[in-house]
């Protein structure tokens, strides 16, 4: 009887013979010992589970060759940043006219071949809305002149680049490149403040190595939250790598960044580190995960013993006492005055760059990038700018599960992994600067939509987060029933 069970549970299924929207064919069923292993699922569970939802496949048409060109140089440009090494009126204008020169090649290349502006992931709505919600804050904003220069300055640039690389990244090389170029001011940026150090060039607050320049490496806590975003995609390399001397340099290259980060002393980017370390070395050996959390703790415990300071600045976070120059009890001021602020003003803020401006104890910004965008452009835009970093999390996260399999000769499994921990880097360490408005996070996540883009080209089929299925009440008393019978049996 049972074996008739299970051979009637083996029939063939017909494959549908229809298209688009109709009805997944149902699976067949297996049955062992009367237990129903695959209980009946709703249409739309199955929609949820299933990795080949209706879905038009991405095809990256070759071109944008001098898009990208322009893109880069741009982006070498903006980390160099030559005018503040070599101050004229040359070297202050050269970004904008690579920038200029981009758009120029990518709007009629773009619109040749795929006919339209831009490609519309989840992404690129977000970041729209988001700029749409900073634009409305303008003329409501307490000081709109003020809101008007935050606005037009560096924030519509990481919109409008950000557009555009999700565009132009349409080959694994291009995507290397960047990749590649921000190692590169990686290492530039860390052996400097290592330079600085041996030189005895510590500046900020008598003991901290400063910045580079006065851009988005100027101050040191901006600088160590760059290169705690950069770390990860070293080692992802290094992972990826098939030559010795490969790994070697990325890890080299990853123990450079690391000691640049102490020695800024940058409390957000030390928690931003660690939480990226212990996120990649989870997610590449989960079975062994307890083990490399307990050698992770044991060198974090080894280096806080080795530089007594470092601990005691991390501890300032929550006793600011501790912080012999103030500046932990002036952050969580300012923390708690920009949520006020936000609660008070929920629907389009006070304007952009209008917190420091009209609204600060002391002058200054909220040092927290959620509390940031929440005061000074709404509730609605907290949300776009969230989901904004999330969202690539997600897929990068199936994007891993889906190569997880064949890591070892699979190009996506570790930059899929090393860019979630350099996003999860980036969430934790902004909430400890106002930096929403600059280009970290815009280069970031642009980098996650175009690997998932490449991934979805070479599959054909679209990368969707699967949920697992919630089990029905009747599905689960028959299991339970089924139980019963087969103990009674």
């Amino acid at each position: 009887m049972l074996r008739r069970t299970i051979q009637n549970s083996y029939q063939p299924v017909k494959p549908s013979t229809r298209q688009g929207g109709g009805k997944p064919a149902s699976a067949p069923k297996k049955v062992i010992r009367g237990i129903d292993l695959f209980p009946a699922q709703t249409e739309k569970q199955t929609r949820e589970v299933s990795h080949f939802a209706p879905f038009s496949p991405t095809v990256l048409k070759r071109g944008h060759t001098l898009s990208y060109v322009a893109l880069f140089a741009f982006t070498a440009v903006l980390y160099a940043r030559p005018a503040e090494l070599y101050p004229s009126p040359l070297t202050a204008s050269i970004a904008l006219v690579f920038a200029l020169l981009m758009l120029c090649f990518y709007v009629p290349t773009q619109l040749s071949l795929d006919g339209t502006l831009t490609a519309r992931p989840r992404e690129v709505n977000l970041v729209l809305l988001f700029c749409l919600a900073g634009f409305l804050s303008i003329p409501l904003a307490l000081n709109r002149s003020v809101a008007w220069t935050e606005f037009s300055g560096p924030f519509i640039r990481c919109i409008v680049v950000f557009i555009a690389m999700v565009n132009i990244v349409r080959t694994k090389k291009r995507l290397k490149g960047l990749l590649f170029l921000a190692l590169a001011t990686g290492i530039w940026l860390s052996v400097g403040a290592i330079n600085d150090y041996r030189l005895g060039l510590t500046t900020v607050e008598g003991y901290r190595v400063t910045g580079r320049g006065s851009g988005i490496f100027g101050n040191p806590n901006d600088m160590a939250l760059f290169l705690v975003t950069v770390v990860p995609i070293a080692i992802a390399l290094a992972c990826d790598s098939r030559k010795l001397i490969g790994k070697l340099f990325f890890v080299a290259s990853a123990i450079v960044m690391f000691i640049a980060i102490a020695l800024t002393y940058s409390r957000g980017g030390f928690l931003g580190l660690v939480v990226a370390l212990a996120f990649f070395a989870i997610r590449t050996n989960p079975r062994r995960r307890v083990a490399m959390l307990i050698g992770l703790g044991l060198i974090v415990a080894i280096f806080l013993a080795a530089v007594p300071g470092y601990g005691i600045r991390l501890v300032s976070i929550f006793f600011p006492s501790l912080d012999p120059v103030g500046s932990s009890d002036a952050r969580r001021g300012e923390l708690f005055r920009s949520i006020y602020i936000a609660l008070r003003h929920p629907l389009l803020g006070v304007g952009m760059g209008n917190y420091a401006a009209e609204m600060s104890y002391r002058g200054q910004v909220t040092h927290n990038s959620y509390t940031q965008v929440a005061a000074e452009m709404g509730m609605a835009a907290l949300y776009c700018y969230t989901m904004f970093v999330v969202a690539p999390l997600k897929k990068l996260g199936q994007i891993a599960r889906e190569t997880f399999g064949t890591r070892a000769d699979s190009q996506f499994y570790y930059l899929a992994v090393g860019l979630q921990a350099a996003l999860l880097a980036y969430m934790i360490s902004s909430f400890f600067a106002s930096v929403a408005y600059l280009w970290y996070v815009y280069y970031l996540v642009g980098y996650a939509v175009c690997l998932r883009r490449l991934y979805e080209s070479e599959t054909g089929r679209e990368v969707v987060v699967q949920k697992p299925p919630k089990p029905s009440l009747a599905n689960a008393t028959s299991m339970f029933e089924n139980n019963r019978g087969v103990a009674t049996t």
